[in-house]
């Protein structure tokens, strides 16, 4: 059973590589075809490492690792000269994350001359975290790095989670508590600003700083929550606390908004009305794969999260049957048929969400104690922080056939 997921998850990969050009003449080296934009293709090089440590398929580790490498920046933070006047905070932690997990996945080290995934990582926390503004809503993260672009004056959800959860990772690979400092002020301004419905614990998408910072847009994003949930799990994790084991497993209650019920995962701000946008279609990517995380570092959430993830894949089969090589992915997995759309971000959602089957075969996520090899040599951290041809065609059928042996309860994951 392993190896049919494996394969589903190599069709799912390859397409999602057929919209890849930075490695042709004249192109940009991590960029994806348009309309994708620059954070987009950081969370896509995430997903294709996950995709290397869950199956073991190195395919793309070269073109992963150079991407990364070029898209860093004259400061090694993630803020090249192509992107920087259009950037959001959001979009620099995107780049981030994926950093992170080269470290946090012992992805092959860039060479001693290079800047490696730790000390990339820090750069972008520290960036972030400079950018902490009291000036309006006492606290928080703007969208917009930027005053002259717009959103500059909105502060909203996934910028701060992306700084709560690069805090709460690299508290757990270093050992640096100061990292849980700042995720318990990003958790605590997010709740305090109304971002945060206790009630139910929904996130919302952000708040205009403008205007007495209480004109909140309630629309709800499935990586804002996951996001949140991964950073509680592993603050879980590294305190023990059960602060973080209560908001853990609160989160994770909250999320039941995005499962339909039939119990298939689907974005609940745009995706039954048809109006997802471009950036919208990856959401469900991001929230698979922290749910991922979420199950290996806080267990007692591991057959909720396993259940969501088995009950979302015959929606998945359905849905990844377009185009003409059949094995094309929709936005939507609630038909039981292709939607006749296809994109960057169908085939991230369709591959994050299937590889989660295989999580429970790997380590968790390294730390620098115990098992990590990637240094932290980041010039701004102690400042900072102290203070397809027929096997594609072939992948219709395995996933049916991971379907199939989902439903009947079959202890795969156990003898294979």
């Amino acid at each position: 059973m392993t190896k049919s997921i494996k394969h589903a998850c190599f069709v799912f990969s390859h397409g999602l590589m057929t919209y890849y050009n930075g490695n042709q003449t004249g192109q940009t080296p991590g960029m994806f075809v348009s309309p994708y934009y620059w954070w987009e293709a950081g969370a896509a090089w995430g997903s294709l490492i996950e995709y290397w440590f869950l199956t073991g398929d190195d395919t793309y580790n070269d073109q992963v690792r150079s991407s990364l490498l070029f898209q860093t920046g004259s400061n090694n933070n993630y803020m090249p000269s192509n992107q920087t006047t259009a950037e959001g905070n959001d979009d620099q932690a995107f780049w981030g994350f994926t950093v992170m997990t080269a470290a946090e996945r012992n992805f092959t080290n860039p060479s001693p001359d290079e800047p490696q995934w730790l000390a990339l990582a820090e750069a972008v926390f520290n960036s972030l975290a400079a950018r902490w503004d009291t000036s309006t809503c006492d606290g928080g993260l703007r969208w917009q790095i930027y005053q002259f672009n717009s959103g500059y004056d909105y502060k909203n959800t996934i910028s701060n989670a992306g700084l709560f959860l690069m805090a709460a990772r690299l508290a757990r690979y270093t050992g640096n508590d100061t990292y849980v400092d700042w995720a318990e002020k990003t958790w605590d301004w997010i709740e305090d600003v109304g971002l945060l419905d206790t009630r139910w614990y929904y996130f919302y998408d952000g708040v205009n700083s403008d205007v007495a910072c209480n004109n909140i847009s309630k629309y709800q994003w499935s990586y804002n929550a996951g996001a949140f949930l991964a950073g509680s799990a592993y603050l879980y994790n590294y305190t023990e606390d059960e602060v973080w084991y209560n908001r853990t497993a609160n989160i994770l209650g909250g999320l039941d908004v995005f499962f339909d019920s039939t119990g298939i995962m689907y974005e609940v701000a745009c995706e039954k009305t048809g109006n997802c946008n471009v950036d919208e279609k990856s959401f469900k990517a991001y929230l698979s794969r922290f749910l991922g995380y979420t199950a290996v570092l806080a267990p007692f959430t591991y057959d909720i999260i396993m259940n969501h993830i088995k009950a979302t894949i015959p929606g998945i089969a359905s849905s990844c049957t377009g185009g003409s090589d059949n094995v094309t992915c929709g936005v939507t997995w609630l038909t039981g048929t292709w939607d006749g759309t296809w994109g960057l971000g169908q085939q991230m959602c369709a591959l994050e969400t299937t590889q989660q089957l295989l999580i429970s075969n790997v380590p968790p996520p390294y730390t620098s104690t115990d098992g990590g090899t990637s240094t932290g040599t980041s010039n701004e951290t102690s400042s900072s922080i102290g203070s397809i041809s027929s096997a594609s065609r072939a992948g219709a059928g395995i996933i049916t056939a991971i379907v199939l042996l989902l439903m009947l309860g079959a202890s795969w994951w156990i003898v294979v």
